[in-house]
């Protein structure tokens, strides 16, 4: 049995030494070599730092480079932070003091950034840090399965991103579920979408190292351009993706795979709904593929509940996200705790078992108030993570995914808390009032807002741009003279959003 995620990558070097493991936009790498940069990077950390499960910082683009900083953390025996190097320098500041690191490794091109921060840990660049060294130093032999492998920073209501905390066993446990449910084998050549900051990528490096796949990192540019996205797929022979269902969409919509078709033969997909009309446009193209609509919140370890299509679908009906994963279990409870097992009855969907995260990084006050007590089990301490997700069982017994419970949402495949979007425009010095809502029907982001000075459309989205990444960014501004208050003296948010 695993322990360490690391065994993944050990038991792949030791078969498939010279298999291509990584590919980007720069360069490719086998699975020996990637694994001495591994060690390497490792050697370095501790010699830093005799500590172990302690949060790293990787401060790198979407590259090999990250991927080897990633594995070289975990050898070290200690906990990887994707940053997105693309963050404003508030939010990056808010992570930091948030989660604490104790060493950022970034590069050459990204480390003037980071010197903007207010960091007191050490700072170590890529490029010095590969030598040629023959004695390694690794400590991930010191941890223990429940012990952190990484944290994924969400967006946060109070402004602040909380930093969710996944272990090995929470990884392997997925991992071993997928490779068996999707019978993935070392022919599988994945097309990487996910920002390594984003949890969905965890099925892309994860299936790749258990697996001895080959993982093609996506430019992220080519994503702006369809066409060009699938002519770059055809020619590295991608067979495998796992996407989130707006680019999938805009494909279908743009007709793309009627002049270009790759050779995909399994298409997940998962982070928002997945329309049906558009998905009916990929198994038109694709019959005999595997299509499969997973979900789950970043707090789970990627995903708790699948449905791989086994029928066929109006273009009007929802797509169900399924059934519960192995070695997960579901529970859709009413508003008094009690258990829905009844179809078409609304319920918010909770989750127990080892997918768990082990919490908020340096949170404890949330962490409780999001994992509690199974209260369908009063015998023995059992948590279960509440979700927000309102789902319900159709007449199938399938799940159906209905809605927020509150004001987080999923756009762009990005869990997002409206509130922490109000809270960057709040410094924004010219708007007095702000209220954002979201537009389901149009998956549009919208700002209402007081200002007190006037404020151009075009001067308002360069200071949004200081203060929020981009897919955080309203789609849609809309200026009022004053903010609707309900009869609690709050912001009628409802009002607004019927306003839509």
């Amino acid at each position: 049995m695993l322990i360490n995620v690391i065994e993944y990558l050990i038991k792949t070097v030791e078969k498939y030494p010279n298999k291509i493991a990584f590919e980007d936009k720069n360069s490719e790498i086998t699975y020996q070599k990637f694994n001495k940069v591994a060690l390497h990077i490792s050697t370095e950390i501790c010699k830093y730092t005799n500590q172990i499960n302690s949060p790293i910082g990787i401060f790198l683009p979407k590259s090999i480079s990250a991927l080897t900083s990633f594995m070289g953390t975990l050898y070290s025996g200690n906990i990887y932070m994707p940053l997105d190097i693309k963050n404003p320098i508030e939010r990056l500041q808010g992570i930091i003091n948030n989660i604490e690191p104790i060493i950022i490794i970034t590069d050459q091109s990204n480390v003037s950034k980071l010197k903007q921060l207010s960091f007191n840990g050490k700072i170590l660049i890529y490029e010095d840090i590969i030598s040629n060294t023959k004695n390694f130093t690794t400590r991930y032999k010191e941890i223990i399965d429940t012990d952190g492998a990484y944290i994924i920073n969400t967006s946060g209501s109070t402004g602040t991103p909380k930093g969710v905390l996944i272990s090995h066993r929470s990884i392997i446990d997925y991992i071993e579920w997928a490779t068996k449910e999707y019978n993935i084998t070392n022919s599988e050549i994945i097309g990487n979408q996910a920002p390594f900051y984003f949890d969905n990528s965890v099925l892309d490096i994860y299936l790749t190292l258990k697996n001895a796949c080959k993982l093609i990192i996506t430019p992220e540019n080519l994503f702006i351009f369809p066409i060009k996205l699938m002519e770059y797929f055809k020619e590295k022979n991608v067979n495998m993706l796992f996407f989130v269902p707006s680019i999938l969409v805009n494909i279908a919509n743009m007709d793309i795979l009627k002049s270009c078709k790759p050779a995909f033969n399994k298409i997940l997909f998962a982070g928002e709904v997945m329309p049906t009309k558009q998905l009916n446009y990929w198994i038109k193209h694709y019959p005999n593929a595997l299509f499969s609509n997973l979900y789950g919140p970043t707090e789970i370890t990627v995903d708790c509940t699948y449905y791989t299509i086994d029928r066929k679908f109006a273009d009007d009906e929802p797509l169900p996200i399924g059934k519960k994963c192995r070695n997960s279990d579901v529970l859709i409870l009413d508003e008094n705790n009690k258990l829905i097992t009844e179809p078409n009855c609304a319920g918010e969907l909770c989750v127990r078992g080892s997918s768990l995260a082990l919490g908020y990084y340096n949170d404890l006050e949330k962490t409780e108030n999001a994992f509690t007590q199974n209260p369908l089990n009063n015998h023995y301490p059992e948590k279960i993570y509440r979700t927000g997700d309102m789902v319900y069982y159709n007449n199938k017994m399938e799940i159906i995914f209905q809605g927020r419970k509150d004001f987080q949402i999923k756009h762009m495949g990005y869990r997002i808390e409206l509130g922490e979007i109000e809270t960057a425009l709040g410094t924004i010095k010219d708007l007095e009032n702000v209220c954002v809502v979201y537009d389901s029907k149009n998956s549009k982001i919208v700002l209402f807002y007081e200002a007190k000075n006037e404020i151009s459309n075009k001067d308002l989205i360069l200071a949004i741009g200081n203060t929020l990444p981009k897919y955080m960014f309203p789609n849609e501004l809309r200026k009022i003279d004053k903010l609707p208050i309900n009869a609690n003296g709050k912001i009628d948010r409802l009002k607004l959003k019927n306003s839509l």
